[in-house]
């Protein structure tokens, strides 16, 4: 089974950029019409967020020069799932039949 999990790094490329506080990034957002409040901002920089505008996105790339692809990462990652017995390869609930049991006596032992 896959999963996908989303990389938010929204604060690296800013690191990168020399920009270490989020509220430099609200008048750089100001200024391409995007109106936030600080608190939002903070949240948007230092957690991955669930939804994002389009129009937000656009406007993080323009003000910090990258692309989407900057922002967001994907990582794909494989899960085995576990056995639980009822796969194929080994004896189906069907196939199973009991062993007869032999009744030994023990050795010196007559009747």
């Amino acid at each position: 089974m896959r999963t996908i999990q989303v990389q938010w790094n929204l604060r690296q490329v800013m690191a990168d950029r020399g920009m270490f506080q989020t509220s430099e990034l609200l008048p750089l957002l100001e200024e391409r019409g995007i109106h936030m409040t600080r608190e939002y901002v903070y949240r948007l920089v230092t957690k991955t967020p669930q939804r994002l505008n389009t129009e937000v996105l656009v406007a993080l790339c323009d003000a910090l020069a990258c692309t989407p692809g900057d922002l967001i990462t994907g990582i794909v990652t494989e899960q085995k799932q576990a056995k639980t017995g009822t796969s194929e390869g080994g004896p189906q609930i069907g196939d199973l039949r009991p062993v007869r049991a032999k009744i030994r006596r023990p050795d010196g032992v007559t009747e």
